[in-house]
């Protein structure tokens, strides 16, 4: 991962997220930030929206509907 590229993590799979995984996305956004690219979270469960929202991630992370469109 470098400078300019982006990062696109697929959560379309992803059937539960607690705060360990939280944290992770979070580290992992700052490793992109870190190597100067970007991060993109895409095709994210609703249920999983809906905590990222609730804690205000949803203006942390850039989010895409579906993973084709990242």
């Amino acid at each position: 991962m470098g400078p300019g590229q982006d990062l696109v993590i697929d959560l379309s799979g992803l059937e539960y997220c607690d705060s360990t995984g939280i944290t992770a996305l979070l580290a992992a956004r700052q490793r992109a930030q870190a190597a100067d690219a970007d991060m993109t979270l895409a095709a994210v469960p609703a249920n999983t929206l809906r905590i990222l929202t609730v804690v205000g991630l949803d203006q942390v992370f850039t989010i895409q509907p579906g993973s084709s469109t990242a």
